[in-house]
């Protein structure tokens, strides 16, 4: 990969490979003694998101390798980035609409 042939999003990704990687580092390092269920919930949930978007970060730059006659593994890369974006998403849509249900039942 030469550094000549990335764009701004190159960057936005790897800016946001690093701050998914302090996030996991954050949430890693308060592990708290007693979890009730909504904390631990939550706590999943975040560990979810940043896993999942490392995951995606790498693939998409791996797939930026110029790499000869791996088309396999090319397709694979592409599969891999498209099911962890989905799935971040998904955690992403998932964490609020968790934390509403928790007021709701707790009215």
């Amino acid at each position: 990969m030469q550094i000549e042939n990335l764009h701004w999003h190159d960057y936005l990704v790897l800016a946001s490979l690093i701050g998914s990687i302090v996030g996991l580092w954050l949430i890693n390092s308060h592990k708290p003694t007693q979890v009730k269920d909504k904390e631990g919930t939550e706590r999943s949930l975040f560990l979810m998101i940043f896993t999942y978007w490392i995951v995606y970060c790498v693939a998409d730059f791996a797939q930026k390798l110029q790499l000869p006659n791996w088309d396999i593994l090319l397709m694979s890369l592409q599969i891999t980035a498209a099911i962890s974006y989905f799935l971040t998403a998904c955690c992403v849509i998932i964490l609020p609409l968790h934390r509403f249900s928790l007021q709701q039942v707790a009215k």
